[in-house]
């Protein structure tokens, strides 16, 4: 451990799998306390938080909706009730439904724009009122925010473009208060939504990409602790695509 989050106290929503599970292990090993939502992955919630304490932090696992906005302000006032108070947030709960205009529910368009915009900004409105100069706000946002090459995905891309605007308005709203706020931007990472190793991942590494691979979650969880700490002091506003090339 570098212990370069020292004494911060951090909450990452939807961080019991995939990105948000590999950010916890990150600030936890910089030496954050990390509290992290869940929506029903007990087990895995608990081996995060058990993989994370092992590191000499405080965890706290919470059990939160993100499309529930009042259980997202919950989560954020636990958290600092518990810590007492916050120095960062990641916004990094999603959810990605695909398909053509014609057939795409209005009830898949609502939990795309509840979980990943709606609660970014509860969560963010929430958080702000606990938080110091020096405050992180980080939202995990997606390459296809600025390209989307294929069908099916606009509702998705929309939801990401909406992080984009938020964050360059925010920025001018907290910056005066000495907190930033950033988006990251992953393209094609190895997860259980998007695995490396199926037809659809060989097409996008043969057409996409001008890095030939699949990038991994501890690589995005890096750009995040980069931000999240005292070397970031100047970013704001930033949309940050660490996509292997897929937008190059």
């Amino acid at each position: 451990m570098n212990h370069t989050l020292k004494n911060k106290r951090a909450l990452v929503t939807g961080g019991s799998r995939g990105i948000g599970a590999a950010i916890v292990k990150r600030l936890a090993s910089e030496g954050a306390d990390v509290a992290f939502t869940y929506s029903s992955s007990l087990d895995k919630a608990n081996d995060i938080a058990a993989a994370a304490r092992s590191l000499g932090i405080k965890v706290i696992a919470i059990q939160a909706d993100s499309a529930d906005a009042s259980a997202v302000v919950s989560a954020v006032d636990r958290t600092v009730r518990e810590f007492g108070g916050l120095d960062i947030l990641v916004n990094s709960a999603g959810v990605l439904a695909m398909g053509p205009i014609d057939t795409f529910t209005l009830s898949d368009f609502d939990r795309t724009v509840a979980i990943n915009v709606r609660a970014v900004f509860v969560a963010t409105q929430a958080a702000v009122k606990h938080m110091k100069e020096g405050g992180r706000i980080i939202n995990i946002g997606s390459c296809n925010a600025e390209r989307m090459p294929f069908q099916g995905g606009g509702v998705y891309a929309m939801s990401k473009s909406a992080l984009q605007g938020l964050v360059k308005g925010l920025a001018r709203d907290l910056g005066t208060r000495g907190i930033t706020i950033n988006n990251v931007q992953p393209g094609p990472i190895d997860t259980e939504m998007n695995p490396d190793k199926t037809e659809f991942a060989e097409m996008l590494k043969k057409q996409f990409m001008a890095l030939p691979r699949y990038g991994t979650v501890e690589e995005v969880a890096a750009m995040v602790a980069y931000l999240a700490g005292p070397e970031a002091g100047y970013v704001t506003g930033a949309s940050l695509t660490i996509d292997g090339g897929f937008n190059a």
